[in-house]
């Protein structure tokens, strides 16, 4: 009598308020002070891991240090001095993490200007592209060496729904010829996902056991997530005002959960990109169909060279430092 080999044991449908435990595991989220990274932090620190809020404002990170360790018991989280517009910092800042390894970054902060004039960062970046793209481009080859100790490493880049409708100006990725802060942040985000998807690529073809997954939140408003005082304060009246668009949208705390499962979950692989389930802008998260125009590897390619050159780094090559540009 012939015995077939017990088939192997599937893991539990993904669940966001069960997940699995990564206990001696280090997570990194940029920008998780406020918003959807306060909300990654919060729900990662759950799981039993060591989370580091990376923050330019160390007043607002002890808030939300506060706010975590009130809410989930025993939670390893601190916070980091980090500051993305800042691009000379940032190789201080990574090796001021104090961790011998890191199992996950989350590169979610982020700045959104609603009105003119156009701004720039210290450096002479136009401040919403110089922040939200080169500032993580230029910070993940800094953790490269952190990620690259890790067995499994992740680098999460958080994108936006609103970079589905966006094209770059490869010509203008500064923003310098016509300014829109609507549009540019879109073209910012944009490049952001660019970079994930393309840090995969090359990743991939040196070898590394550092993958790259990107994700969005969908539509996530203030008036439908829940307070976490002083960190967010949502009135009565703002809940009720919002009522009618939570049939679209969500909370920040539901943008959060394709972050946290790209982070967390064994089945999400490099190079992929992961949303809410219902119409890419509320619910559970899902693995998404690449947007057609992410899908261009020729303009991601392009952006890479470009970011290489502003910012003097190259992620996939941690040997590549050229010295930021004079």
């Amino acid at each position: 009598m012939s015995s077939a080999a017990a088939p192997a044991p599937s893991s539990p449908p993904w669940n966001v308020r069960r997940l699995p435990r990564a206990d001696g595991r280090v997570f990194l989220v940029t920008g998780g002070n406020a918003g959807i990274g306060y909300f990654v932090a919060e729900q990662l620190s759950a799981t039993g891991a060591t989370v580091v809020l990376g923050s330019r404002n160390p007043a607002k990170a002890a808030d939300a240090v506060a706010s975590i360790r009130a809410r989930v018991a025993g939670a390893r989280v601190r916070a980091a001095r980090l500051d993305l517009a800042d691009l000379p910092s940032l190789r201080t800042a990574a090796e001021a993490l104090e961790v011998e390894r890191l199992d996950a970054v989350v590169h979610n902060a982020g700045v959104a200007l609603d009105d003119p004039p156009r701004e720039e960062t210290g450096d002479g970046h136009e401040l919403m592209f110089g922040t939200n793209h080169l500032g993580h481009f230029a910070l993940t080859r800094w953790l490269m060496p952190l990620l690259s100790a890790a067995p499994a490493a992740r680098v999460v880049t958080t994108g936006s729904f609103a970079a589905k409708s966006e094209r770059l100006d490869l010509d203008d990725l500064q923003s310098r010829g016509d300014y829109r802060p609507k549009r540019t942040y879109g073209r910012s985000k944009l490049a952001q996902m660019y970079f994930g998807l393309e840090l995969d690529r090359r990743l991939r073809a040196v070898g590394s056991t550092v993958a790259s997954v990107v994700v969005h939140p969908g539509g996530a408003l203030d008036s439908l997530t829940p307070s976490r005082p002083p960190v967010h304060v949502r009135t009565a009246g703002a809940r009720l005002g919002a009522t009618p668009a939570a049939l679209l949208v969500q909370g920040k705390h539901a943008g959060a959960w394709p972050a946290v499962r790209a982070v967390l979950d064994p089945a999400v692989r490099g190079g992929q990109l992961w949303g809410p389930r219902v119409l890419g802008l509320r619910g559970e998260p899902r693995r998404e169909r690449l947007w057609q125009h992410l899908a261009d590897t020729t303009v991601a390619a392009r952006l890479w060279d470009a970011s290489r050159d502003l910012t003097g780094v190259d992620p996939a090559d941690p040997a590549g430092v050229r010295g930021l540009p004079g």
